[in-house]
């Protein structure tokens, strides 16, 4: 039996016991659909890689701490999304990076990736308003509209109450409707 006939279960207790094949099985499951969510909080590819790479590190380095196999999954989307969130606080601070709006790099989860140029203006116009937003704003709205992360799951990664996540969303979309008749 091949690791790819394995569930995901099966595969991270092979990496408990140190099985490398195990880890690149997994690495490749995961590996695209959390590069997408990476990138989409850092806006920028090469940084989204890096990102991925320390995940993946960190997450294989401390597998016998999960005490659950099953949440695996999640787990790691949890480390993406913080270490993305460092990352793009960390750019911030430093400097600002301008938006790149003709070409958006597509890639769904079954790992066929192609660059479309966005002909929808309006589509171009939320995405341009979304990057002109406060980061706070900008990472509660990528999490909720873009990841499906509920209120309680967002509170959780930016660590603030339930209260404060459901205000902080209700003023970031209040934002990005100002942003967009600005626009217009």
């Amino acid at each position: 039996m091949t690791l790819t006939n394995h569930n995901t279960e099966q595969l991270v207790m092979l990496c408990v016991s140190g099985n490398q094949k195990a880890q690149m099985e997994l690495y490749n499951r995961y590996y695209k659909g959390l590069y997408n969510t990476s990138y989409r909080i850092v806006n920028d590819s090469f940084e989204a890689e890096d990102i991925m790479q320390e995940s993946f590190i960190t997450a294989f380095s401390k597998l016998d701490s999960l005490k659950d196999k099953k949440t695996f999954g999640g787990w790691l989307k949890r480390i993406v999304i913080n270490n993305s969130i460092q990352a793009y606080n960390k750019n911030n601070k430093q400097h600002d990076v301008a938006l790149d709006d003709v070409l958006y790099k597509v890639e769904d989860h079954q790992g066929i990736d192609t660059t479309v140029e966005i002909t929808n203006i309006k589509v171009q116009q939320v995405l341009e308003a979304l990057n002109l937003l406060k980061s706070n704003y900008k990472v509660v709205l990528t999490l909720n509209l873009i990841e499906g992360y509920d209120y309680e799951e967002i509170g959780d990664v930016m660590n603030i109450t339930y209260a404060n996540c459901r205000t902080m969303i209700s003023r970031a979309k209040d934002s990005l409707r100002k942003k967009l008749e600005q626009l217009n």
